[in-house]
């Protein structure tokens, strides 16, 4: 059975640093897909395929890394997190279910809390609660806020950890361990600095507001760029499109007399997701192709 796996982790500024992260990960049995890092968000999403057995090992060796050479209280970016190694959803692909998927990201998990005495909260499909489900419920009020709620408190919504200790690791905060299908991570920025710009129209082009099914969106500051962005996570492509949230979000950006300069997707696209002249008409930036980078690694 082949999974991708995706870990975010907070580290998206010291080239060094992002080096010793990929190093961590590569392994004669797992392929390094894509590493994609920005510097506003303080992020390195890296995009990784193999089968269970290595994908952990490998995972283990980044936690490793990762809480041996960084730490949170160092750590400023836009875009939300709880931890170090913040999130790591198991994809199936060939041979492979989305129940294949949870069990990996349980006997990940467990071996995660017993080595690093991290609180590790299972989400997406492999989440044993409800309230876990989904990721932006755990995250909400970031990292003190989500100290505030684990464990013994009535703070709502309360977060009890899966496996591990029911309070944050001192340097390395807590971690995300999930299954899912395929996703996007696209991001739009707008010809302006006005955040308050972004975030009126990512509320309008996010399913829960009313916008687009199977979008999520935060409007986030690219102080690098001068700029704000649009930034989403399309959890269907078939439901909703790149191209479809793009023209729109340049249909609610209009209506406040912005245009949009251009966008990205963080790691990888599935080739069904993007048509004919649509990177072009996305203005789009280089992009990988998931199912091309899988058969150069031999997938």
């Amino acid at each position: 059975m082949l999974f991708e796996c995706v870990p975010n982790v907070s580290e998206g500024q010291d080239p060094g640093r992002i080096r010793s992260l990929v190093e961590a990960v590569s392994t004669a049995d797992v392929a390094v897909l894509d590493v994609s890092s920005d510097r506003d968000h303080h992020r390195t999403v890296l995009t990784l395929a193999g089968k269970s057995e290595p994908l952990i090992e490998a995972l283990l060796s980044l936690y490793a890394t990762s809480i041996g050479d960084l730490s949170l209280d160092r750590h400023h970016g836009v875009h939300p997190r709880i931890g170090l190694v913040d999130v790591v959803p198991f994809i199936p692909l060939a041979g492979a279910t989305l129940d294949d998927a949870v069990s990996v990201a349980e006997r990940l998990g467990e071996q995660v809390a017993t080595r690093f005495s991290l609180p590790v909260l299972l989400y997406g499909a492999a989440a044993r609660r409800p309230e876990h489900r989904e990721l932006a419920a755990i995250r909400r009020g970031g990292l003190s806020g989500l100290a505030d709620r684990l464990g013994d408190t009535e703070m709502p919504p309360r977060v009890r950890p899966d496996f591990g200790p029911a309070q944050l690791h001192p340097t390395a905060g807590a971690t995300a361990i999930g299954a899912r299908d395929v996703l996007i991570a696209f991001n739009v920025v707008l010809d302006t600095d006005d955040v308050a710009i972004a975030r009126r129209v990512a509320a309008r082009v996010r399913e829960k507001g009313g916008g687009l099914p199977a979008v999520r969106a935060l409007g986030l500051p690219l102080a690098e760029r001068e700029r704000a962005q649009v930034s989403m996570n399309l959890l269907d492509y078939r439901q909703t499109s790149p191209i479809q949230v793009f023209r729109r979000i340049e249909a609610e950006a209009a209506n406040w007399g912005v245009s949009v300069l251009d966008s990205e997707i963080v790691g990888l696209v599935p080739a069904a997701a993007l048509g004919p002249g649509d990177a072009a008409a996305l203005r789009l930036g280089p992009h990988g192709v998931l199912e091309d980078r899988l058969s150069a690694a031999g997938f």
